[in-house]
C-alpha cells in the first residue's frame, strides 16, 4: 500500500484560501519559473521546484478532495488534475444530477472510507489528501503518514485553515525535506505515531 500524504500550497500564517475560498498567490510559483512541469505550458517553475515537484507528481495514484473543493472546481470536468488516475471525493451527497458513471471519481461518505477506497485503487502509489477539512479529519484519524506544503510568502490573516477544524495537537518529526525556491518554501514532515 502507498502512503497517504496530506498536501497543499500555503501562506506562511497556514490558510489555503482566503475567506471567499480564493488562493490569491498561493499557486504564483507555478507559473514563476522557465521549467513546464506539466504538458499543458502554463505551469511553469523553477528546476529546483520541478526537480522536488514533478518525481512527487509522478508517484500519485488518487487524490481525496471533499466535496466542497470538487464542487469549486466543477468536478474537473470529470477529468483528475494534473494526470492523476482516480479521484476520491468526500461527501455526504451523491454524485451531483447527470454526473458521468464512467468518470473515474468516487463519492464516498468520511474520510476513513476514502482512505480505504483511494488505497485500493492506488496500489503501491501514493495516495494525495487535500489539506483543508478532510485532511484535518483525515489526520486526527491517524491516516496520513506524512504532511507536505508549499509555504508561499503571503499572510492572509485569515480564511480557510492548511489543517481545517483539527483541534487537538498532532506531532510531527521534524521537516525530511526544507527546500528553498523561487516564491515557495518546499516542506515535507513525517506524521510521529
Amino acid at each position: 500500500m502507498g502512503k497517504v500524504v496530506m498536501y497543499s500550497s500555503v501562506s506562511v500564517d497556514g490558510f489555503i484560501a482566503d475567506e471567499k475560498d480564493q488562493p490569491g498567490p498561493l499557486f504564483d510559483w507555478l507559473t514563476s519559473g522557465d521549467v513546464p512541469l506539466d504538458e499543458s505550458g502554463y505551469v511553469k517553475v523553477s528546476q529546483t521546484s520541478y526537480d522536488y515537484t514533478r518525481p512527487y507528481w509522478d508517484q500519485i495514484g488518487v487524490t481525496i478532495a471533499g466535496r466542497h473543493v470538487f464542487d469549486l472546481t466543477d468536478g474537473w470536468d470529470g477529468k483528475p488534475p494534473s494526470g492523476i488516475d482516480h479521484v476520491v471525493v468526500v461527501t455526504h451527497r451523491p454524485a451531483p444530477e447527470g454526473w458521468d458513471p464512467e468518470a473515474p471519481f468516487h463519492f464516498v461518505d468520511g474520510v476513513e472510507a476514502a482512505v480505504a477506497k483511494a488505497q485500493e485503487l492506488a496500489g503501491d502509489r501514493i495516495v494525495e489528501v487535500a489539506a483543508g477539512d478532510v485532511g484535518g479529519q483525515a489526520l486526527a484519524a491517524g491516516l496520513v503518514d506524512e504532511v507536505r506544503m508549499d509555504v508561499v510568502p503571503v499572510v492572509f490573516g485569515s480564511g480557510k485553515r492548511f489543517f481545517g477544524s483539527v483541534q487537538a495537537q498532532h506531532l510531527l518529526a521534524d521537516p525530511d525535506v526544507v527546500l528553498q525556491s523561487n516564491r515557495v518554501l518546499h516542506l515535507s514532515y513525517q506524521v510521529r505515531r
